[in-house]
């Protein structure tokens, strides 16, 4: 399997809570590519007892946090890839988010692992959107879609 997008991040954008490297207390989440010609990656992500809603189920904004920075993730992965170099090479491509939807389909589990699979589905300039599917022990429990937008090199300082 591929390195994790998130580990090129410079340190300057390397302290979000869901993807940051730099951030001891977030998720430490990591997206990889599955099938880089499909556009299409993963990403895993064990829920904690603290990140519950009611005994049992995972909190509805820890899902579309790990639905946004896997989403973020691979709208990188797809800049690098759509001007032809490999993660890491070169100036750095990072991205907010421009739009989030969830859809919660069912309530996700506390306790197994879940897994975010996203797949590109435009670039368009600075701009890419992404498709997202969570599951739990192979049952699909929310979808969302993110648009990502580049953050200018400015951005910040």
């Amino acid at each position: 399997m591929s390195d994790a997008f998130q580990d090129y991040y410079p340190d300057d954008f390397a302290r979000c809570y869901g993807c940051g490297k730099d951030n001891p207390k977030g998720y430490q989440l990591k997206t990889r590519w599955t099938d880089e010609a499909a556009g299409e990656t993963v990403t895993a992500f064990t829920p904690r007892p603290e990140h519950t809603a009611i005994p049992g189920f995972v909190y509805g904004g820890v899902i579309a946090s790990v639905i946004d920075c896997s989403g973020t993730g691979t709208a990188a992965a797809a800049a690098y890839r759509a001007v032809g170099r490999k993660i890491g090479e070169g100036e750095a491509f990072r991205f907010v988010t421009g739009r989030l939807t969830v859809n919660y389909l069912k309530p996700t589990p506390l306790g197994p692992e879940l897994t975010i699979r996203c797949r590109i589905e435009e670039v368009k300039g600075r701009k890419v959107t992404v498709s997202a599917e969570l599951s739990a022990e192979g049952v699909v429990t929310a979808t969302g879609e993110v648009v990502a937008v580049q953050i200018p090199d400015d951005f910040g300082r």
